[in-house]
Parts: structure tokens; C-alpha cells; sequence
């Protein structure tokens, strides 16, 4: 961002944006926000004002009963973008105490139910490992409890890790299992131990099915009222009645079953199903591609 021909720095621009996010979400900003948030003085934040006014001489108003700035119904963002899910994602986090406020820009916390989720315990020191054995591009054996019912017990078994992945619910490290010759998904909460980096078994680039994408087509379900399609269709952002959502092969498994596309049709409740995935016959060959 220029500012009469010399670029802004960093700090500044954070600050500049900051004025921008209290102004959009919270419908005003006041100097001592800045000066506590960034741990600057007055004058410096009222330093910030100026310039930003400078820079954006419509966006804000000094509203002398709030004593704070307020957006102009011509406010216009500069320096941010407004992202919702971003938004509902901290103030999720806020709930969960997964963050504090020091941790976001929301000052004014509003009150948010969530879902509790039986959380899963993953060791920070496996974590830490797996990290590092991916960097390195090595292998790693790792004490795993399948619920594989022709090996009832933890097993060392040789993998070579290359990312992470998440279903919704539980976050896998996606590897080469030397025991298997294939690639695989194991679910980190169930590693009991890691040990002996050692040479790779494969590279991340032979992993076919996580290298490739899949557009998974869905469509509102035909068997709901014309009113209720069109709903659905605003909900999933879809253009002429379908989104196309590129899913890696990889996860087609975990996407099916966290969109609940997979749950038997009904059709007395439709509305359990909302979404049916259009191209299913194509979509079956390509999840089940890697099933040995």
C-alpha cells in the first residue's frame, strides 16, 4: 500500500486494518482500542486515524455522543477483506476457550453455543515428531492401534508420513505403510508411540489419490418442495441449481459421511438429505478407487 508515493509499514498497515475490522464488526473504533491492542500511545493511534482518514476520507465519522469512529454508510474496506466464516470461526474459538482475546481482533466477544465434540487426545510430542519426520521427507515407526480385527493389539509399523488431514472430527497423518506397500490414513489420537526415523518408503508425489481431485457435483434433493430447493441452492452458493466441490480422492470417504450424503433416502423427510451428489455413479468409482 502506497502512501504519497512511500510504502506503509507493516506495523502500520496491521493497525490501519484494525481500524477497519472494529469499524465493520463492531460499528466503531476508539484510539485507546489501538493503543491497547498494539501496545502503542494515544498520539501514535490518533497518528493512525490521520493517516487512515488520509487514505480513506469517506470511510469514518467522529461521533462526538459515542466519542468513538463510526462507518459512513459510504464505507468502503481498504485494508481488509470482511470474511464471515473467518468471524464465526473466532468467535467459535472464543467459546471452545480454544483462543482468548488476546489471540483476535474481536473485542466484544457475543454470546455463541457450540456443539460439544468429545475431544480426542493427541500427545504434542508424536505431533512434534510427525512435523519434523515430514520436513525431513523420512520415515517413522509408529506404536499404532488399528481397529483392524486381525490385529487386536498396538503394533509398531513403519510409516513414511507426508500431511495432515482433518474429517471434520479427527485430524489423520496421511503415509506410505510399509507394512501395507500402500498409502493410508492413520488417526494421530491412536498413535501410543514413535520412535527410529529412518529412510523414506515412498514420496508424497507417488501418493496418487491425495495428489488428485475429484468435483464432487451436488444438487438440492429433487424430493423437496421447489421452495425449499431454491433454499438450499442460496445455502451451498450454487449457480444454475449444482456446486462443484473439488474434493481430494484421498477424502471423498470423510466428505461423504460428514455431508451425511451417505444416510438412506426418505421419502417422508426428505429434509434429512437436503443434498444428493449428481454425478454418484462417478463419484462411487472414484471413493472406492483405492479399496484394495
Amino acid at each position: 500500500m502506497d502512501n504519497e508515493g512511500g510504502k506503509i509499514r507493516w506495523g502500520t498497515e496491521r493497525r490501519l486494518e484494525f481500524i477497519e475490522f472494529l469499524a465493520f464488526w463492531e460499528g466503531g473504533v476508539r484510539r485507546a482500542d489501538i493503543a491497547e491492542r498494539f501496545g502503542v500511545s494515544v498520539p501514535q493511534a490518533s497518528n493512525d486515524f490521520t493517516l487512515y482518514q488520509k487514505l480513506a476520507p469517506l470511510n469514518l465519522k467522529y461521533d462526538s455522543s459515542e466519542k468513538r469512529y463510526v462507518p459512513t454508510p459510504e464505507f468502503a474496506p481498504r485494508f481488509m477483506s470482511p470474511d464471515a466464516d473467518r468471524y464465526l470461526s473466532e468467535l467459535e474459538a472464543l467459546a471452545d476457550s480454544e483462543i482468548d482475546t488476546r489471540d483476535t481482533w474481536i473485542t466484544k466477544p457475543l454470546s455463541v453455543g457450540v456443539m460439544p465434540v468429545p475431544a480426542r487426545r493427541i500427545d504434542p510430542a508424536f505431533l512434534k515428531q510427525f512435523v519434523g519426520a515430514i520436513r525431513a521427507g523420512n520415515s517413522v515407526e509408529i506404536n499404532y492401534q488399528s481397529m483392524n480385527q486381525n490385529r487386536p493389539g498396538a503394533l509398531w509399523r513403519r510409516i513414511t508420513p507426508h500431511a495432515f488431514a482433518h474429517d471434520g472430527l479427527r485430524w489423520h497423518v496421511r503415509a506410505f505403510c510399509h507394512i501395507d506397500s500402500k498409502f493410508k490414513d492413520f488417526i494421530l489420537s491412536r498413535c501410543q508411540g514413535l520412535r527410529s526415523e529412518g529412510a523414506p518408503g515412498a514420496s508424497a508425489s507417488d501418493d496418487r489419490r491425495w495428489n488428485t481431485f475429484f468435483d464432487v457435483i451436488l444438487e438440492p434433493n429433487p424430493a423437496l418442495p421447489e421452495s425449499h430447493r431454491e433454499t438450499i441452492a442460496l445455502d451451498y452458493e450454487m449457480k444454475d441449481g449444482r456446486a462443484v466441490i473439488p474434493v481430494r480422492c484421498a477424502l471423498l470417504y470423510y466428505f461423504e459421511k460428514r455431508l451425511r450424503l451417505d444416510i438412506d433416502e426418505k421419502k417422508d423427510r426428505p429434509a434429512e438429505k437436503p443434498v444428493r451428489i449428481a454425478n454418484l455413479k462417478e463419484f462411487i468409482e472414484a471413493r472406492d478407487a483405492g479399496k484394495a
